[in-house]
């Protein structure tokens, strides 16, 4: 059986935090393999080429960023940042280099294993489908159908212009991933002003509005507060 098991490389210096994640990813059956350098990581990726990688960005020899830059020019694998570090910055330079998610220590057991998850869930749909565009998305009584560009919720019909409909369309082929402002942006627009970031929230509010969410409801959409949004996974 081990060789299905999913193996999940832990990159992290802090000896404590390191065995409580190895011993809550074993007892959950994933195989674990552990390094607490970003030089080790590295080598370790290359070696075992893991199905996600869960990385602290704090490391004693590089900066953990360094980790993500150097591993997305050869690879889409999974990347869930463990951190210490709460400012949006940080959040936001890790997942543009391409961090899957986000967690902040201390953090509890079921939301790692949640998160390990959705990360290994989406990966799956990389791999398996190649990428290949799904033509309908499906989130409770949310509908998607790509094809026609229609979207319903139960059986009403969701009048959206273009551009809620693009940005809509974007996250739901994300979903579960947390996308920063600038990301949605670059998708929906080709290009970046200083009023995008109020203009993408500007949208954002009406879909909302339009989809029947009410103000502070987290129902198909998560707002990742000062960093981007996040739509829940099928």
């Amino acid at each position: 059986m081990s060789n299905n098991k999913y193996k999940i490389l832990l990159v992290e210096d802090e000896a404590n935090i390191r065995s409580f994640v190895e011993a809550t990813l074993e007892t959950n059956g994933y195989q674990v393999v552990l390094t607490g350098s970003c030089t080790g990581g590295l080598t370790m990726f290359s070696s075992h080429a893991p199905d996600l990688v869960i990385l602290d960005l704090g490391l004693p020899d590089r900066d953990g960023l360094e980790f993500i830059k150097i591993v997305r020019q050869v690879s889409s694998a999974p990347i869930l940042v463990l951190s210490a570090r709460t400012t949006e910055e940080d959040k936001v330079s890790a997942l543009d280099l391409g961090a899957n998610d986000y967690i902040t220590k201390p953090f509890g057991t079921a939301e790692l294993l949640a998160r390990v998850r959705v990360a290994l869930r989406n990966r799956r749909f990389d791999t398996d489908e190649d990428r290949a565009p799904r033509n309908v998305f499906i989130l409770d009584d949310l509908k998607i159908d790509y094809p026609k560009r229609l979207v319903t919720v139960g059986e009403k019909e969701i009048g959206l212009t273009k551009t809620e409909y693009n940005i809509l369309a974007f996250l739901s082929e994300h979903a579960g991933k947390v996308l920063t402002y600038s990301a949605i942006i670059k998708a929906v627009w080709r290009f970046s002003d200083s009023g995008s970031v109020k203009k993408l929230q500007v949208n954002m509010a009406n879909i909302r509005k339009k989809l029947g969410v009410r103000p502070g409801e987290n129902r198909y959409i998560l707002n990742e507060l000062g960093v981007g949004y996040r739509m829940l996974d099928e």
